[in-house]
Order: structure tokens, then sequence, then C-alpha cells
């Protein structure tokens, strides 16, 4: 027989626990204060006097804010040597399948952190820009390659279940421009072409992100200078643009504006009711969206004791879900010699992180679905067993079934690029951004270009709104 004094203690414990359950943006709410604010140093002491969180289980966040963070402080062997840390982390934590049991079992906040896929995407392309800007392009490429391999893998993985991205426009137009800087003018035009595919294909049908027009340029110059000329005619009547040729001697300018910062993720409830399916299935359904999943409870247990199942009737499910920051500027140019030069969106990170959260949610959710019911008839015989029993395994319940809130959450909300063909020597150049409420701001730069070579500057504006309601 179960005693007051412990049901007591379940409680206590509940509540502690639940506390401990905040979300993560909420815990590491001094860092992202000061990484929000745009105190770099300070969010970098920050990480410096929590170094124990690298041993612990939100080691792979760790590792991928030092990341952020010492790049733009500039440090770009030290911000690789934290991404290769991340990257090889996730890889272990793949094939260590205990942490899966422990989700299962209990609070999924309380296992390490396992990254989404479009993070472990994002850990390549800053590792790329890292050394890009060492003037190591061999070594950038290769982090470039990794993220079409990794995609691939993964949609692999993923079989016949959906997933929307599958495929990255910025890591094929990333590798022409490397290549281009490497004065490989073939490869270069091939990853242009596959940039331009992706960005006709999935990214305006998913990402609503259409082809960048200085992409179409891109690939006229390199048709240009490979000597394609039926390449360069078939491309100067699709775009509606005739190639123009560069002024010999110059050098050029690619310049990447990170803008905003991406989503955070906050927890909802899903509640689902049950009705009999066809075949011997359940089908548990929200009444509030558009989710049915048909699920076999009898395969599911391997034909185990299904007493309770007949008297569950509906289920909560606590699901992660992102909460936009929207960013407060909303356009920018560069501005050179007095001459003005649009920047434009690559890569919408906010839509490839809701849209891919949303596809993983679709292929995990019947397992979770069958893990609540086993759980609450369970909790159904203890409580027709022993009242008391069936409070205590009811409060244990309630306190697993949480989201696992957690992500990477210094990554910008989306990227723009823009290339310019300079002068050689000393040349200043301004960032100019405006948004709907804030005035033009110029943020002033002095590049050194040399003569037929690309210089590159990378800047990150980090306005943004606070996490917006679900």
């Amino acid at each position: 027989m179960i005693h007051k004094k412990n049901i007591v203690i379940t409680l206590m414990l509940t509540i502690f626990l639940f506390s401990s359950c905040a979300s993560y943006y909420q815990k590491s709410y001094q860092f992202q204060q000061q990484f929000e604010l745009g105190n770099i140093k300070e969010a970098q002491a920050f990480l410096l006097s929590n170094k124990k969180a690298a041993e612990k289980k939100d080691r792979l966040l760790y590792f991928l804010d030092r990341g952020v963070v010492e790049q733009m402080l500039g440090n770009y062997e030290v911000s690789n040597t934290y991404f290769e840390e991340a990257y090889i982390y996730n890889q272990d934590y793949q094939k260590d399948f205990k942490f899966d049991l422990i989700g299962t079992l209990t609070n999924p906040m309380l296992k390490p952190y396992k990254a989404e896929d479009h993070e472990v995407v994002l850990i390549h392309f800053y590792k790329s820009i890292n050394y890009i800007q060492l003037n190591n392009f061999d070594a950038a490429l290769v982090e470039v390659r990794r993220i079409n391999i990794l995609l691939n893998k993964l949609n692999d993985k993923y079989e016949g279940k959906k997933n929307r991205y599958k495929e990255d426009a910025f890591a094929n137009l990333l590798m022409g421009i490397i290549y281009e800087a490497k004065n490989e003018f073939n490869d270069a035009f091939i990853a242009y072409r596959n940039a331009l595919n992706v960005y006709q294909g999935t990214y305006k049908e998913e990402f609503s992100v259409k082809v960048p027009n200085q992409l179409k340029l891109d690939i006229l110059r390199t048709a240009a200078k490979n000597g394609f000329a039926t390449e360069l005619l078939k491309y100067e009547k699709e775009f509606g643009m005739s190639y123009v040729p560069q002024v010999r001697g110059n050098g050029e300018l690619v310049f990447f504006w990170m803008n905003g910062l991406g989503p955070v993720k906050g927890e909802f409830s899903m509640n689902l009711t049950r009705s009999e399916g066809t075949g011997g299935n359940l089908v548990f359904a929200n009444a509030s969206g558009p989710y049915n999943f048909p699920i076999n409870i009898s395969n599911q247990i391997n034909n185990q004791n299904q007493e309770g199942l007949n008297d569950v009737r509906f289920v909560r499910m606590a699901v992660p879900k992102y909460r936009a920051r929207k960013p407060l500027l909303s356009k920018a140019h560069l501005l050179i010699n007095g001459e003005k030069v649009a920047l434009e969106l690559t890569e919408d990170i906010e839509q490839i992180a809701f849209k891919s959260l949303e596809d993983r949610m679709l292929r995990d959710v019947g397992t979770a679905v069958v893990r609540l019911v086993l759980k609450q008839a369970a909790e159904i015989v203890a409580t027709n067993q022993n009242e008391n029993a069936g409070f205590v395994l009811s409060a244990l319940n309630a306190m697993t079934e949480r989201a696992d809130t957690r992500n990477w959450q210094s990554l910008p909300h989306s990227i723009y690029y823009q290339r310019v063909s300079l002068s050689v020597g000393s040349q200043d150049l301004q960032l100019v951004t405006a948004g709907d409420a804030i005035v033009e701001k110029n943020l002033k730069f002095k590049v050194q270009v040399k003569k037929n070579a690309t210089t590159f500057r990378i800047y990150h504006s980090l306005e943004s709104t606070p996490p917006l309601e679900q």
C-alpha cells in the first residue's frame, strides 16, 4: 500500500521536474540576452565561465554556440575546432541507441540533445565560411560537398516518408562561388546550374525563395568564361538578360549578410481522441488539426497483456513547435562609390527549420502515440487495482510527457549575398540596412581587393523580435 507521505513526495518531485522543464530558451537566457544584444565578447565570457556545459547533456548546443561566437569574433580556427567537436559528437550520438531508450522512458530533455537535420547541415556551412576566411578553399569545398552527401544519406534513411528539405540550393551556390575563387570555372558553372535547379524546384515550391538575380549573372559569366556559347545563349534567353563582360584586371567582393535570428522551440499539446479504424487499427486524431494516426497496438506490444487498452479514450501529446523571432531588418544593400547594390535572399533558415520539424513530427509521432497509449493503459490498470498506485503512476506519466524544446538558437533567420566587381586596392564600402520600424543603419567596411581574386566578407545583423507566441 502506498502511504500519503509517498504521494506528497511524488507531488513535490512532479513540481520540481515541471519547473526544471522550462524551455531551453528560458534556461539559456543569460547567454541569449548578451548574444541578441550584440555583446559577443560578453556572450563568449558566459560560455567560457560555463565550460562544464561541454560535458553535459546540452554539450552539442554548447559546441554550436561557441563555434558561432568565435566566428563572429574572427577566431576562425577556434570556431572550426568547436564545429568539428559538434560534428563528431552528433555522429557518435547516432550510433548509441541507449539514448533513444532514455527518451522513450523519460522526459526527452533529460537525454543528450540530438541536432535537427538542418542544424547538422549548417555546421558544414559555418565550417566552410571559416575556411574561406582562412583562405583554405580546398577545405571549404570539402565541407560544402558534405552537405549534399549528408542530405542524400538522410533522405535515403527516411525511405518513402516525406522530407521536404532534401537538397540545399545555397550549398550548391556556395560551391560555385568557391570553385570560381579557385579559377575552376567549369566546376563553378556546374555548381551554379545545380543551384538554379534547386531554386526553381524545391526552394520555390516549399520555402518560397526565388532564384537570386545574382545567381543568373553568375551562370552567364561562367558560361562565357568556359566558352559555352550554346549554354550562354540558352540562359540569356531564359533569364531575359544579356551577358556584359567584366572589367579586366579588377578583383571581386562576395558579401554574405546573415539577417536576424532563427526560431526557438516551444511546446504545445495535442489532445488525440480515439476512434475505431479498420483491420484492427485504432485511430487517434487531433480535433484542432489535420492529424490522424492509425496504429495497431497488438503488433506494437508483441501480444503482451492488453488490459486497460480498451479504456483508453484519448491521450495528450506534448510536441515541440518553433516560435519565430522575426528580423527587424527587412532589406539591405551595399553602397560602393555612390552605387547601390541590393543584397539578395539565398537561404531562408526559418522556413527550412519549420518544415523540417513538421516532417520529423509526422515521421516520429506514430511511435510516440503507441508509447502514450500504453502508458495510459498501465495507469488505468494501476488505478483499478489500487487508487494510490494509479495516482503515483499518473503523476509520473505527467512528469515525463514533455517535449524537447532545445535547438541551436544562435543561427540566423536568413542569409543574403551579393557579388561586386571592384578596382584593385583598398576600397571603402557601406552595408546599409533598414526595416519597417528601424531607420537606415550604415556600417562601414574597408576591403583589400586583389587583381583577379575574390575577397569575402560576412556580417550578421542580430536585431529580431522576442519569440512570438505559437
